[in-house]
C-alpha cells in the first residue's frame, strides 16, 4: 500500500474516532443501573478473608432541582449485601476465629446534591438486617460452589441479628487541576452513624487522565455524570486512572463488636479504631457502559487478627445509562 494511502486511511480513521467521541458526547442520559462487585478474589486466587465479598445493585435518576445554587440532583436506590469471616472461611475451632462470620444485607435511599461551585454533598438512610437474616453463609456456599472451593464451616458462630439503621453523609470539595486538564485533586469526607456502623473519614482523589479530565460536576468519579433534558450537560468521554487515600476513625461496628440491643454474639472483637484506606484503580466510559476496576488495600480493623498486615481486595463496578 502506498503512503498516500496508509496516510487517508489513518486521517479517516482518526476521524471516524473523532466523530465517534463527538455524537456520544451530544447525549443525555438521566438514569442509570449499577452493579458493583467486590471479592478478595479479584486481587488474589488464595485469599479468602476479612471483608471477603459485597454486592450491590443500585438505579440512580435526575430529579428535579428547585435551587439556582445546585447544578443537578440525583436520586438513588440501593440494595447491597457485606460478608466478612476469619482469616478463613473454614475455621472450624471458635477460638482460632480472629474475627466473626458476619453478613449484612440493606436497601438504602440516597440524595446527591451537586453544586454549581464545584462541591458535592450527598446522604443517605440505609434500613437492613445483620445476622444469619443476612444470607451470608448461604451467599458464600453458593460461591464456593462456583468456584468448586472447600465447603464453608464456622457460621454458626457469626454475630447474631440485629436491625441495620444508619445514616451516611460525605462531602466533596474541588481543589484544583492542572493547565493541562489531565490531573486534578479533590478533598473527600465522610460519616456514618447507626447500629451497623459508626466512623468519620476524611483524605483525597487524585485523578489522572489519558483524556482531559471531566468537571466534577459531570463526571462518573462522583457519580454526578446523568443529565436531563434540562440539563446544561451532555454526556462526556471518560478515561483516567486514580488514587484515593483515606484516613478513618471508627467508633463502632457491629460486624466485629456485635450489636448494640444485645451481647448474644459468640465471637466479637475489640475495633483499631484509626484505620488507612487506599483505593487505585481505572474508570472510563463506552457508549452508555461505564466501568471500572478498583484495588482496595486497608489497614487493621481490628484487635487479635492472625494477618496484621492489612487486607486487600478488588472491586468491579458496571452500569448501563438511559434516557
Amino acid at each position: 500500500m502506498s503512503p498516500h494511502l496508509v496516510s487517508m486511511k489513518n486521517n479517516f480513521s482518526f476521524l471516524l474516532l473523532l466523530l465517534s467521541s463527538f455524537v456520544l458526547s451530544q447525549e443525555k442520559y438521566a438514569k442509570e443501573f449499577k452493579i458493583i462487585t467486590e471479592n478478595d478474589l479479584y486481587v488474589s486466587t488464595k485469599r479468602d478473608r476479612y471483608y471477603t465479598n459485597g454486592i450491590f445493585l443500585n438505579y440512580r435518576f435526575v430529579t428535579k432541582n428547585k435551587s439556582e445554587k445546585i447544578a443537578k440532583m440525583i436520586v438513588e436506590w440501593e440494595i447491597g449485601h457485606e460478608m466478612y469471616t476469619p482469616n478463613k472461611s473454614t475455621v472450624t475451632n471458635i477460638n482460632q476465629h480472629d474475627r466473626p462470620f458476619a453478613g449484612y444485607l440493606y436497601g438504602s435511599y440516597g440524595i446527591s446534591r451537586i453544586y454549581k461551585k464545584q462541591r458535592i454533598f450527598n446522604t443517605s438512610f440505609q434500613l437492613g438486617v445483620l445476622g444469619s437474616k443476612a444470607y451470608g453463609e448461604e451467599i458464600q456456599d453458593f460461591i464456593h460452589s462456583i468456584y468448586g472451593f472447600k465447603d464453608v464451616t464456622g457460621w454458626k458462630y457469626q454475630i447474631t441479628n440485629a436491625i441495620g439503621l444508619n445514616f451516611t453523609s460525605s462531602y466533596a470539595h474541588f481543589l484544583g487541576k492542572s493547565k493541562t486538564d489531565l490531573s486534578d485533586i479533590t478533598w473527600i469526607n465522610s460519616g456514618r452513624i447507626g447500629t451497623i456502623y459508626t466512623d468519620v473519614s476524611s483524605g483525597f482523589l487524585l485523578r489522572f487522565g489519558f483524556l482531559p479530565l471531566t468537571s466534577m460536576v459531570n463526571s462518573i468519579s462522583f457519580g454526578s455524570h446523568l443529565n436531563n433534558s434540562n440539563s446544561d450537560f451532555v454526556r462526556e468521554v471518560e478515561s483516567y486512572f486514580f488514587i484515593k487515600p483515606m484516613f478513618r476513625y471508627a467508633f463502632y461496628d457491629a460486624t466485629l463488636q456485635g450489636s448494640l440491643f444485645n451481647n448474644s454474639s459468640q465471637v466479637t472483637k475489640e475495633l483499631v479504631p484509626f484505620v488507612f484506606d487506599l483505593a487505585i484503580g481505572i474508570h472510563f466510559t463506552a457508549r452508555r457502559v461505564n466501568f471500572g476496576y478498583t484495588f482496595n488495600y486497608n489497614t487493621s480493623k481490628s484487635e487479635g487478627l492472625r494477618y496484621t498486615y492489612g487486607n486487600k481486595y478488588g472491586s468491579i463496578a458496571l452500569s448501563y445509562l438511559i434516557h
